[in-house]
């Protein structure tokens, strides 16, 4: 599945509940997300499937975000695409 088409997914299954929550309780959401994961990975680093579960949501809370911004996450990440954006090295020389 490619970024975009996930971004759309996310958008159909949740953008009209997301755009009623408005952006700033989204984005708490999102940052609650991420510290879900943060506590999954200090807790126990080696259940990959439970971090992977952590992860999907925190990227579909990321696409919600994006959705109700009005950024297309795939567009958003063609800023890495000739990679580092600041010395656009791979690996990064900055």
């Amino acid at each position: 599945m490619t970024i975009q088409k996930f971004q759309e997914l996310i958008e159909a299954i949740y953008y009209e509940r997301d755009a009623e929550r408005g952006l700033p309780l989204t984005f708490t959401w999102f940052v609650e997300e991420v510290g879900e994961l943060a506590k999954e990975i200090r807790k126990s680093p080696q259940d990959m499937v439970r971090i992977r579960e952590e992860m999907a949501d925190v990227l579909a809370w990321l696409s919600t975000l994006a959705s109700l911004l009005g950024i297309s996450l795939e567009d958003a990440a063609e800023i890495y695409a000739k990679g580092c954006p600041k010395c656009r090295a791979t690996p990064c020389e900055c």
